[in-house]
């Protein structure tokens, strides 16, 4: 195997031998040959398109797909073999609806002509073909690129399966994953076009984000600031990590009257937040810390745990037997709840002790999203030209278990008292639960949200720049990011599409860019390695 998606990726180099999330060679090579496969089936989809044949299902195939081979989604190899034969069905369905309407329907493109081993030794043989290494003439930096590009639209592809589920969708989203697909086995494209379509991603990222935006706000209504608590309650509990809002409601409304409370874990964390959520009596809490802490979170919580979309590590043996997984995430020997009838959960909460007594500890404020904080932009506003706010960090990003991320606690504890710290996505964990004061009523810590909730960020920074009349790049904001998969690249993919600049970027810079396309990253946006807070510190304040 060979995969450098990810930040922890061995060495910094790339992952040979097994994953360093977990993921083994097997599981490697069938999620190299899913994308392999989609790239032919994306070539069918665009002459579709053409023709005017727009079909949901291949649609709704590609993104779960592509969010499946995402860093922590999937790790059964039994489900991809389902996968695989899926997509090649939807492919040639699709050809004959094209063919019957006179579009082209053949093609030469070894992808597009690919047929699945019947057994999964042959599947794994056959992904073995087709990674990333399996052109060792490829040029360095039009490979780099095209990684580039497939990681972002692998971040698009989780933000629109989330909107998809609340019943959000967008042609044009779609339409570039068929388009980024393609132009990877485009012989033709080099280093400049490869640019634009990494930027074009960062754009359809954007669209994406608030189409998912619009889902949250417009079903559970647009967040609140909230206290949290992290202690616990007396008695039965469900645990509920990973991302998805649909999951948690429905297991809030099957839970009520039962006896159980409901605890959040890791990115779950900021559904408090929501009014059409947090209106049940039992949502009660907050557990533990980000994905990477979870065998010893997990094994050490008294209920059933429930992981949506994705984060899941390797359970540990104390805790598998009380473990599930829902939407696209899975592990091997752990029950997938397809249908999101949590009535295994539930009997599982019940069957297992529960907390014997209340656990005091503090609470957390989540809650800031756009609608919260723009609701105060006369405050905020009035802040800085006071003087009062002298500048503003986003320090965001991914959390992970590599060393170096320290570095994000100790940024925030040293930033000066009249700044604040916006925030979201599992790098908070670093700095979550400490008491930064407040401005004037302002906390000097918001917490804006999950990685879902990136446009919030990128809204609020455009509201003030309106408000200032300048550029984004003019505020007194500073970005300080963490990376660790796929949605962050297409996070960043976006700040650049938009022009941001002087990002700080880290623990490390992605192994899959060469040096010669991170020089491109660095003359065109100034994006730069983190380095040490003070130094950091001292450069953006001076």
């Amino acid at each position: 195997m060979f995969c450098f998606q990810c930040e922890q990726t061995a060495g910094g180099t790339g992952c040979t031998k097994g994953g360093v999330c977990g993921k083994t060679p097997e599981v490697a090579a069938l999620q190299d040959l899913l994308i392999y496969e989609l790239k032919g089936l994306s070539l069918g989809a665009l002459e579709a398109d053409k023709v005017g044949i727009h079909d949901e299902e291949v649609d709704r195939f590609t993104v779960e797909a592509l969010f499946s081979t995402l860093t922590n989604v999937d790790f059964d190899p039994d489900r991809f073999v389902v996968l695989l034969n899926q997509g090649v069905k939807l492919r040639e369905q699709l050809r004959e609806k094209v063919k019957k309407a006179g579009g082209k329907a053949d093609f030469a493109d070894e992808s597009a002509l690919f047929q699945p081993a019947a057994t999964l030794e042959g599947l794994v043989a056959q992904g073995d073909k087709v990674g990333i290494k399996s052109d060792p003439q490829a040029d360095p930096d039009v490979l780099a690129l095209k990684e580039l590009l497939i990681y972002g639209i692998k971040g698009v592809a989780a933000y629109a399966d989330h909107a998809r589920i609340l019943g959000k969708t967008d042609a044009a989203i779609t339409r570039f994953l068929y388009e980024a697909l393609a132009a990877t086995r485009n012989a033709a494209l080099g280093v400049n076009d490869l640019v634009s379509l990494v930027l074009k991603c960062g754009e359809i990222n954007l669209k994406t984000m608030e189409l998912l935006d619009a889902a949250h706000t417009e079903t559970y209504g647009h967040p609140v600031p909230t206290a949290v608590p992290l202690g616990a309650k007396k008695g039965k509990a469900i645990l509920v990590s990973g991302h998805d809002l649909k999951d948690l409601d429905e297991l809030l409304q099957q839970t009520a009257g039962k006896g159980i409370n409901v605890y959040t874990h890791g990115e779950m964390l900021p559904t408090h937040g929501y009014p059409g959520l947090k209106k049940h009596p039992h949502f009660y809490g907050h557990y533990g810390t980000a994905w990477q802490n979870q065998k010893k979170e997990f094994a050490a919580f008294p209920g059933a745990i429930l992981m949506t979309t994705n984060c899941i590590q390797k359970p540990a043996e104390s805790y598998q037997d009380n473990i599930f997984t829902a939407g696209l995430v899975g592990w091997p020997g752990v029950t997938h709840i397809a249908d999101r009838n949590f009535t295994p959960v539930i009997e599982k909460a019940l069957a297992l002790h529960g907390f014997p007594e209340d656990v005091p500890g503090k609470s957390v404020l989540v809650g800031f999203g756009r609608n919260a904080v723009l609701g105060v932009a006369d405050k905020v506003i009035e802040g800085v030209k006071s003087k009062a706010i002298r500048h503003f960090f986003l320090v965001a990003g991914c959390d992970g278990a590599k060393p170096g991320r320290n570095y994000y606690t100790e940024f925030v504890e040293k930033v000066p008292k009249d700044c604040v710290v916006l925030t979201l996505a599992c790098g908070k964990f670093r700095f979550f639960d400490k008491d930064l004061g407040d401005i004037g009523g302002i906390p000097r810590l918001l917490d804006i949200g999950q990685c879902n909730d990136a446009y919030s960020a990128i809204a609020i920074a455009g509201a003030l720049a309106n408000a200032f009349g300048c550029g984004v790049n003019d505020l007194p904001l500073s970005m300080v990011l963490s990376w660790y998969e796929q949605k962050a690249v297409a996070i960043l993919l976006t700040l650049l599409h938009l022009g941001i600049r002087d990002i700080r970027l880290g623990p490390s810079l992605p192994a899959f860019v060469t040096p010669n396309i991170l020089n491109v990253l660095v003359q065109n946006f100034n994006i730069m390695p983190i380095s040490t807070p003070d130094e950091d510190l001292k450069a953006i304040l001076g």
